[in-house]
């Protein structure tokens, strides 16, 4: 929230970071909301609305919300369907109304506590979405930074187009020079000092040489003069026939909203060490959509761009948002003059600048030298977002680490256990082969809860370690404290390990299993075959009790 904890000295780097967002704001909103199929000037007011209403609720520091190039196709395709005369004013109370619509669906989820959707993202395929973000902005913003455009929507077509348009000869130099100087004096800034306002001084450099050189006349593009005025709030008038349609699209635009926004906060809170609540940020989404609609506005989303303009120039708060937001709402009102000459060379440079200081290369290595299969998870989802896009990306990133989740559980890590002579406890014999087994037992160590999707695997390591036993066995000791769960399937399982056991005169018991594991057990009737001497409190004092009943000559087995 805004006020919260507010230290004197994040004045300075959210007053910059707010001057360096402004400069992202404007022409995205206008950009976005012309994709969206409104006038250009409704995305200046969804971003003053939007980016107020979250200062005030959003739980995050960091995160900006706004105009957002993912929901604008979706926005566009609600109004086609449901306002066919083409009138702008019928266009405007759609995408309001969508507005609205989506930020109740995104309260309501909020409230019911599905903010966990993020945490379906493991951490290192976070970091391949976040990673693959960076690369989709800098390929996306090399043509701008030339002096020509791309036709292209997918960061290889962009980036095929931009190497065409180098090869063609479409490249301005002067353009270049600005951006490159632009670019240059962004990172040398952010290298040399965080208090440095690298984005700032090159705005102000950019606006006063174009200015200066007249750099207009020679075909620098510019950004230009913007709309004057701001609405007052009031609700949208649509026909009533439209509300169904547009109670779809919605659910839709929340969807699409709440998992890209959750695990955009979720990444960037890890960046600064922040925790934050998926819960309260899809509440507060929800309310700044309402804000946009209730101000003639369209959905919004989290915007990577301008959050990761505000790491960059040193935002620490959301004054930022309403620095930004105030901003961009004296602009509208009458200060379009400050910045209509400021070239959009020095926009690429400055959101460049922001995917450099996105991509994450140190934890990268780390990942490759710490962990291989992580790190192609990692490397696979950055994959997805540049190749896919950036909404089926962060689909394939989910699906990433729910398939990284069940292949752990699926071929869990599994041991026999022994006596190290001189160490309390019994430990895994492929760590210290030089063990001692107990005679006649097993001691079996399963490290995942027994499901569905490795029942039939347990059983089958089971047999296994039986047929490969060098002497008879006549028990086997799960060791179980790793076990959390025992589902219908497993308890399938067990009944026939059970029945196999028994005909090969092997007794199977359950050592340190939790309560609630026990208590599954006595639902599916498998409690009272075991009885109770099937569930000893320890490993030490399962194997008391074999010594005990078979008489095996054993030592040091009372921990």
């Amino acid at each position: 929230m805004l006020i919260n904890g507010y230290r004197r000295e994040y004045l300075r780097g959210d007053l910059v970071a707010g001057l360096a967002v402004t400069a992202l704001m404007v022409p995205h909103g206008m950009a976005y909301a012309e994709l969206a199929g409104v006038p250009a000037v409704t995305g200046l007011y969804t971003t003053v609305a939007a980016v107020l209403a979250y200062a005030i609720l959003g739980p995050s520091r960091l995160l900006l919300v706004g105009p957002d190039s993912s929901l604008a196709p979706l926005i566009a395709a609600a109004i086609a369907l449901t306002a066919s005369d083409g009138d702008p004013a019928t266009a405007i109370a759609i995408a309001a109304m969508l507005a609205l619509m989506t930020g109740a669906v995104c309260v309501a989820a909020g409230l019911a506590r599905l903010g966990s959707i993020a945490e379906l993202l493991s951490r290192p395929v976070q970091l391949g979405y976040l990673n693959g973000l960076a690369i989709v902005m800098l390929v996306s913003q090399l043509s701008k930074l030339a002096g020509f455009s791309v036709d292209g929507d997918m960061p290889i077509e962009q980036g095929a187009e931009f190497v065409s348009g180098v090869a063609d000869g479409r490249v301005d130099a002067t353009v270049v020079v600005l951006g490159l100087v632009a670019l240059a004096t962004i990172v040398t800034a952010a290298r040399v000092s965080p208090k440095i306002p690298g984005v700032l001084i090159a705005v102000v450099a950019s606006i006063v040489a174009v200015r200066t050189l007249g750099l207009v006349d020679d075909g620098v593009d510019v950004i230009g003069a913007l709309p004057s005025g701001f609405p007052t709030p009031s609700w949208p008038r649509i026909e009533l026939s439209t509300v169904p349609s547009l109670a779809v699209a919605s659910l839709g635009l929340a969807w699409v909203t709440l998992t890209d926004t959750t695990a955009l906060s979720r990444g960037f809170a890890a960046r600064t060490g922040e925790r934050v609540d998926p819960n309260r940020e899809i509440v507060a989404l929800g309310a700044s959509n309402v804000a946009a609609g209730l101000f003639g506005g369209f959905p919004v989303s989290a915007s990577t761009t301008r959050t990761t303009t505000n790491m960059a120039s040193g935002g620490h708060t959301q004054l930022v948002g309403v620095v930004s937001a105030t901003l961009v709402l004296a602009l509208l009102v009458g200060g379009s003059g400050l910045v209509e000459q400021l070239p959009s060379t020095t926009l690429a440079a400055i959101i460049i600048a922001a995917a450099i200081h996105l991509f994450d290369l140190r934890q990268l290595r780390w990942l490759f030298v710490a962990r291989r299969s992580e790190f192609a998870l990692c490397v696979v989802a950055t994959g997805a977002v540049v190749l896919l896009g950036v909404l089926t990306g962060l689909a394939v990133a989910v699906v990433l680490s729910l398939a990284n989740f069940v292949r752990q559980l699926w071929r869990p890590y599994d041991a026999v256990l022994g006596r190290v002579d001189g160490r309390k406890g019994y430990h895994d014999l492929t760590r210290h082969p030089d063990a001692r087994r107990v005679p006649g037992l097993v001691l079996f160590r399963f490290d995942a809860p027994l499901f569905f999707a490795n029942a039939d695997h347990f059983a089958r390591r089971v047999h296994e370690i039986l047929d490969e036993a060098d002497d008879p066995i006549d028990r086997i000791v799960v060791a179980a404290e790793p076990i959390t769960d025992i589902d219908t399937s497993a308890a399938a399982m067990l009944e026939s390990l059970l029945d196999d056991l028994e005909q090969r005169g092997v007794q199977l018991v359950f050592a340190e299993i939790k309560g609630p594991v026990k208590d599954r057990l006595r639902q599916y009737g498998l409690y009272d075959r075991l009885g109770e001497h099937g569930f000893p409190s320890t490993i030490g004092r399962a194997v008391k009790a074999h010594v005990n009943d078979h008489d095996v000559d054993w030592t040091n087995w009372d921990d």
